[in-house]
């Protein structure tokens, strides 16, 4: 009985954070420092741009033109799949995570 009563008090727990996690798929990723330069057309973005602004930090441009940044988690993760990836620009992105406010707690990350 005290198993149970464990097992559903864990369930209460972890069903909220589940619930709570969203999908951002095909999303142009962008860097902090170049956010307004390349809003009009994010995939010009170049890849060695991106990369060499890894420490303004990351982000993705939502359909309506809002920039959700990435916690560091997601910033070493685009760090990681753009140092991986043969794409010269367009890096377009999947992220799944979890949003507060205008930051993304990102859980995964992949370049589309």
């Amino acid at each position: 009985m005290k198993r149970l009563a464990a097992v559903l008090m864990l369930a209460a727990f972890v069903a909220p954070v589940i619930a709570a996690a969203e999908t951002w798929e095909n999303v142009p990723l962008v860097d902090h420092n170049y956010l307004e330069k390349v809003k009009a057309d994010p995939d010009k973005h170049e890849t060695s741009c991106l990369t060499m602004c890894a420490k303004s930090g990351y982000g993705v441009l939502t359909s309506d033109g809002t920039w959700l940044k990435f916690d560091k988690t997601g910033n070493e993760e685009a760090l990681k799949a753009l140092k991986a990836t043969e794409k010269e620009n367009g890096i377009r992105v999947t992220v799944t995570g979890e949003r507060t406010g205008d930051m993304i707690k990102v859980a995964t990350l992949r370049i589309d």
